[in-house]
């Protein structure tokens, strides 16, 4: 019987990653949002122990393995305290995407240098007004003799300040129906027609959001990704690690801050014993853990379903995983804070922060509203109401 448990493989890669997490810390990613800087050191050093590029192929310099080492190490590295918000993007989406899909040429040039920590690419789908509704993208794509043009806006894509190029989302019109097909392109930072601007957010993290504008951004043939009538089989590539990312994302952060809680529970005395002795703290720590535990076992099947080929299976698995994830993380922050009373929201303790921060995984890539809809028509075959 096949099982998605850790293998000793996996237990090692986790305490490795744990042990670099624990040398950077809570305390170097606050000081690195602080000074509107990026964690470039953590970056640096994850990708020399060979990381980043862990679910990267081997031939370009990757570890060979899939994304279940990939969410073991972002897991890991938040838990403590110092997640890497762009290994969802960078090796996570736009790796995979190159590495199943990209010509002999884009793997040489992006594949060895994602997976050393040299270059970073950011992945474009989210637009303004389509929200949710990727059959409303309105980015475009025309060709122009061999060249193609994209026209379009995105909305709430991290990190395109330090991404070397972008993974655009846009719509082709298909030659044999006239109906436009999603299409990918990698877009270099630098194209002409190619504007982003800086979103301003209540939410303080080391990676920025911006929006895009594509103002016919002239790209040549070799920048589309892939075969352009395999549309929705490559951008579904990308979505479903980046799902099975953000839930690692949710499950490391929901971890943090639950350790905080614990260990304070353990050391506060306010009356005779610790307030951990106490069944009103301590048992909401422990649902928060048996749910924390209970969206890794949904992650780990995701990633084993993805890694081994069934993207129909791992599509389920991968949405599932996101939205528990999410409910996890956002009520072991609000248990953890509420266990510190005062204190959860000092910044000596750093778990304020987390209010704001956990909701990301309950609302990106898509709401768990979305979720439900999903389950609701493909699992279970309820009516569509959309």
């Amino acid at each position: 019987m096949t099982t998605v448990l850790e293998t000793d493989e996996h237990k090692a890669l986790r305490a490795a990653v744990a042990a670099l997490g624990t040398r950077y810390g809570r305390e170097y990613l606050t000081k690195v949002i602080a000074a509107g800087a990026h964690p470039d050191e953590l970056w640096s050093e994850a990708a020399k122990l060979g990381y980043l590029g862990v679910n990267l192929p081997e031939a370009y310099g990757g570890g060979g393995g899939g994304i279940a080492e990939l969410s073991i190490v972002l897991e890991e590295l938040g838990a403590a305290g110092c997640p890497l918000l762009m290994m969802v993007v960078s090796p996570a989406i736009c790796g995979t995407v190159i590495a199943r899909f990209g010509t002999a040429d884009q793997k040489q040039e992006w594949l060895p240098a994602l997976a050393d920590g040299t270059r970073t690419m950011a992945f474009g789908i989210t637009e303004p007004d389509a929200g949710s509704n990727s059959h409303r993208i309105t980015t475009t794509a025309r060709r122009d003799g061999t060249d193609w043009i994209l026209t379009g806006r995105k909305v709430f894509i991290s990190g395109v300040d330090i991404a070397d190029a972008t993974l655009i989302v846009g719509r082709a019109e298909d030659a044999r129906t006239g109906k436009l097909k999603p299409c990918l392109f990698i877009v270099p930072r630098d194209a002409p027609g190619f504007e982003r601007r800086r979103i301003d957010m209540e939410l303080h993290g080391a990676e920025k959001q911006f929006e895009l504008t594509l103002d016919d951004v002239r790209l040549p043939a070799e920048a589309l990704v892939g075969d352009e009538d395999a549309g929705l089989l490559q951008l579904f590539a990308g979505l479903n690690p980046e799902r099975i990312m953000t839930a690692a994302f949710a499950i490391g952060m929901g971890r943090y801050a639950l350790s905080r809680a614990i260990t304070y529970a353990r050391e506060r005395t306010v009356w005779r014993d610790p307030i951990g002795a106490h069944q009103a703290i301590a048992h909401p720590l422990a649902q928060a853990h048996i749910d924390l535990e209970l969206a890794r076992l949904m992650m780990q099947k995701a990633a084993f379903l993805y890694d081994s080929g069934d993207d129909a299976g791992a599509g389920e698995a991968a949405n599932m995983a996101k939205y528990a994830a999410g409910e996890a993380c956002v009520k072991a922050v609000d248990q953890s804070v509420h266990t510190l009373g005062g204190n959860g929201l000092t910044g000596e303790f750093g778990l304020a922060s987390l209010i704001t921060a956990s909701r990301v995984a309950r609302i990106a890539p898509v709401s768990r509203e979305m979720i439900l809809n999903y389950v609701s028509h493909q699992t279970l075959g309820l009516p569509k109401s959309y």
